[in-house]
């Protein structure tokens, strides 16, 4: 039996040499400590990357689903050889697509956005109909590297200042939804949790 605690390690180290996002401790830790106190079952990731985030909410409770989308073969392909490593198979499905090409009947208990930062309120809409009642959507990476915090000016690169004002409409956009009430928490990169009333 494979141990578990390598291959996350491997995987940490591996994000790292290959600059691929994963999740900071902080920010894990406050998923998976939600997951278990709101007995979350059925778990919907927009953004797989490797497979970090969806193994770690797997290993939450043995009774966990998660259903995770990338659209990157490379991350994808890294993602599935990681979830077979592990043997978690029949509890992560992985979907190689673009979300927006994804169309699922299923209702989920939480959907995760953790993909391409500029999107965050087009995969809210396009995925809350898979939200049961009561359930919550999570979004990871709200202060983007602390970029979030500074003013337009100080952001140098005219693309990454495009970006941080898309995160920023998201935050508004959140804040505004009344059909979910939204709280923002400072924990990793910045964490929402929006639960459908």
């Amino acid at each position: 039996m494979v141990d578990k605690y390598t291959v996350i390690r491997e995987m940490r180290q591996y994000a790292e040499k290959n600059n691929v996002p994963i999740m900071l401790d902080e920010g894990i830790e406050f998923l998976t400590t939600f997951i278990l106190k709101n007995h979350i079952k059925n778990i919907l990731e927009i953004g797989t990357a490797i497979g970090y985030s969806a193994i770690m909410m797997a290993f939450v409770d043995p009774n966990v689903k998660i259903t995770t989308i990338e659209r990157d073969e490379v991350r994808y392909l890294e993602a599935l050889k990681n979830v077979k490593k592990l043997g978690l198979e029949d509890r992560i499905t992985l979907i190689y697509n673009d979300a927006f090409n994804v169309k699922l009947d299923e209702k989920f208990d939480l959907i995760f956005i953790d993909a391409a930062k500029a999107q965050n309120i087009k995969f809210f809409e396009f995925f809350e109909y898979n939200l049961v009642s009561g359930g919550a959507v999570i979004t990871d990476n709200l202060k983007f590297h602390g970029m979030v915090d500074k003013e337009e000016y100080e952001i140098k690169s005219k693309n990454l200042r495009a970006l941080v004002r898309k995160i920023k409409d998201y935050i508004v956009y959140l804040k505004e939804n009344k059909k979910y009430d939204t709280e923002f928490f400072e924990v990793g990169d910045g964490i929402s949790v929006s639960v459908k009333k």
